[in-house]
């Protein structure tokens, strides 16, 4: 009987050891699946994580900057507006086109007036019609100098972990003029926001800015190496994304 005991008492005393699967390691690496850290699902997905299979050429005239600035613009919002990333807002085009078109109908609706009717008494309506003619196209003006600027891409997301998180990104280019030291250059400037409860409360924001000759990016026959200027778009994106301001 009293081995019987003892045997029971040690049975019950003895510590459970943790399964292999349940085992903390201290040296291994969290998932940033599970992680808080900037890799956590709050962050979503950047560029340089997105596979594109197949691209159109695109050939330019080396000489021409114009070209040149266009076709990497061009290459640009087709990278950023990818399924798996930001969706094109086209608000600013919206506004400039509706401000064209308004001018557009004014001077037609003006010029139809003063055909039907006599010169003396089509007068009034025609000045009318010229002085809003004339604020729409200096509207149209003043909003793309002053508002739009050197925009050439808006995009937004939304992404759903335990909450809607909005991201923003905004992409202005220009060119900058050849140096007797360096060619002449694709500058981006990038602002980036991502948010939640409708802008509400702010998650993180970054600002990135970086330039290089547009001879990085085209060869001799001025053919784009589209699969090198997407990875330089991504990884200044992807600063953007971190948080980080230059």
């Amino acid at each position: 009987m009293s081995r019987s005991k003892k045997s029971s008492n040690d049975t019950g005393s003895r510590v459970r050891q943790p399964s292999p699967l349940t085992r903390t390691d201290p040296q291994r690496r969290v998932s940033p699946a599970n992680s808080s850290t900037p890799g956590s699902p709050e962050r979503p997905k950047g560029p340089l994580s997105v596979i594109i299979d197949t691209r159109e050429a695109i050939k330019v005239n080396n000489a021409n900057l114009t070209e040149l600035k266009n076709a990497c613009d061009d290459a640009l919002k087709r990278y950023l507006s990818h399924p798996d990333l930001f969706k094109q807002i086209y608000l600013h085009t919206d506004i400039r086109l509706a401000l064209g078109w308004l001018s557009v109908f004014v001077a037609a609706g003006t010029a139809f007036y003063g055909y039907k009717f006599e010169f003396e008494d089509s007068k009034p309506v025609v000045w009318v019609g010229l002085i809003l003619y004339v604020i729409l196209t200096a509207l149209q003006t003043l909003y793309s100098y002053l508002i739009e600027g050197n925009i050439v891409f808006v995009g937004k997301r939304k992404t759903f972990s335990k909450r809607i998180i909005t991201d923003r990104i905004t992409v202005s280019s220009t060119t900058e003029p050849a140096s007797p030291n360096k060619p002449p250059a694709y500058q981006l400037s990038l602002n980036y926001v991502r948010s939640t409860s409708s802008g509400k409360s702010l998650l993180g924001k970054g600002k990135t800015r970086g330039s290089k000759g547009y001879n990085a990016f085209f060869d001799e026959q001025g053919t784009l190496d589209q699969e090198r200027f997407e990875r330089w778009v991504g990884e200044l994106v992807e600063d953007a994304m971190e948080g980080k301001s230059v």
